[in-house]
Parts: structure tokens; C-alpha cells; sequence
């Protein structure tokens, strides 16, 4: 269980664009090369500034064995991993898409990447 709230919060910690404790290069998590594309990718979306996302990413995440926990989907041919980092009006969009009957995960990811 500890290791399952590590990896989350080095996720949220790398998509909200804040540097990682533990990017002091004592610690990387690894992860795939595919989640690391990912990460990287999905940083194209970010309101909260796209290039200190990438460089969060390249300083918590590192290429190596694939994280069978780290949590990744497709929606609408867009794919994200972790927990995203939401701007107000993304919130606002998720919760009316949700209430419009969207499922919750598929509205995050659409809200995040569209809105």
C-alpha cells in the first residue's frame, strides 16, 4: 500500500509540474519506456506550464521496468498516466460531463486534453 501511495504521489508531483523531493537523483521511479512517453506526452495538455511538466517528469520518472501500477488510459486517442493536475475549468467540465452521463474517467481525460 505505501508503495502504491509513493507512485501516486510521484505522479501527481510530476504532471503538476512541482519538482519531486526526490529529485535530487537519490531516487528515480521507473517506469516503461511507453509510461515514460506518456508522461512526457501528456505534459502538451498541461495549463500549469508544459515545460516544467516534461522537466518533472525527467526528473522523478527514469526508463526501466514498465510500473504494472501506474495507472494509464485511452480516451477519445488520448492517454495519460497518473493523476492529472486539473485547472478550474477543467473541474467545471468534468463535473458537467459526468452529470451529462459521461463516465468519470473518460470525462477527466477529455476535459483535460480538450477543454
Amino acid at each position: 500500500m505505501k508503495k502504491i501511495a509513493a507512485v501516486a504521489g510521484l505522479v501527481v508531483m510530476a504532471t503538476s509540474s512541482v519538482t519531486a523531493a526526490f529529485a535530487d537523483g537519490a531516487y528515480q521511479h521507473e517506469v516503461s519506456q511507453q509510461q515514460y512517453d506518456t508522461l512526457i506526452s501528456q505534459c502538451r495538455f498541461s495549463d500549469f506550464g508544459k515545460a516544467k511538466c516534461r522537466a518533472a517528469v525527467r526528473e522523478v520518472f527514469r526508463i526501466g521496468k514498465a510500473d504494472t501500477k501506474l495507472d494509464c488510459r485511452t480516451y477519445s486517442g488520448v492517454t495519460v498516466c497518473g493523476t492529472l493536475k486539473l485547472s478550474k475549468a477543467e473541474r467545471r467540465c468534468i463535473d458537467n460531463a459526468v452529470a451529462g452521463g459521461l463516465p468519470f474517467r473518460r470525462a477527466e481525460v477529455e476535459c483535460y486534453a480538450f477543454s
